[in-house]
């Protein structure tokens, strides 16, 4: 009996842990290299029921879902401008997000959940404004290497 109790603690602790947290930056300007209005990284893949943080590393930016560059299933979320963000992902595909101010400056990033997105031929068939469309583009191509 004493063996059950203990078996059923370390299953009920090993879901929890598999969980991942991954974190995104939201930058005026890369680390690394030239440009303006950033999330580092731009591609971040993870599993069903992880949860991104994106950091607010400069004011003046936030986290909004593109409608229609994320699964169907899935409600839009926007966090308040300037401030840091979480959102904890549990259905497979693309997620193109957005920061509003900055988006046809091509400040774009895409959170891959799962192995094989179920969207993204619908994603590529999309069109962005401005340089958001190169920013997209670039990050799909990263993903299909």
């Amino acid at each position: 009996m004493h063996y059950a109790v203990l078996l059923a603690t370390l299953l009920a602790f090993t879901g929890t842990a598999s969980a991942a947290e991954v974190n995104v930056s939201m930058l005026n300007k890369p680390t690394q290299g030239s440009g303006s209005f950033v999330f580092e990284p731009a591609v971040v893949t993870i599993k069903p029921g992880d949860t991104v943080k994106w950091s607010a590393k400069t004011p003046g930016h936030n986290v909004e879902f593109v409608k229609g560059a994320i699964p169907d299933t899935v409600e839009l979320f926007r966090s308040p401008l300037g401030k840091d963000a979480a959102y904890t992902f549990s259905v497979p595909g693309i997620y193109v997000y957005k920061c509003t101010p900055h988006y046809g400056m091509g400040m774009v990033g895409i959170v891959v959940v799962g192995d094989k997105p179920a969207n993204l031929k619908a994603v590529e068939a999309l069109k962005f404004p401005g340089k958001a469309q190169a920013a997209v583009t670039a990050a799909l191509a990263q993903i299909k290497r």
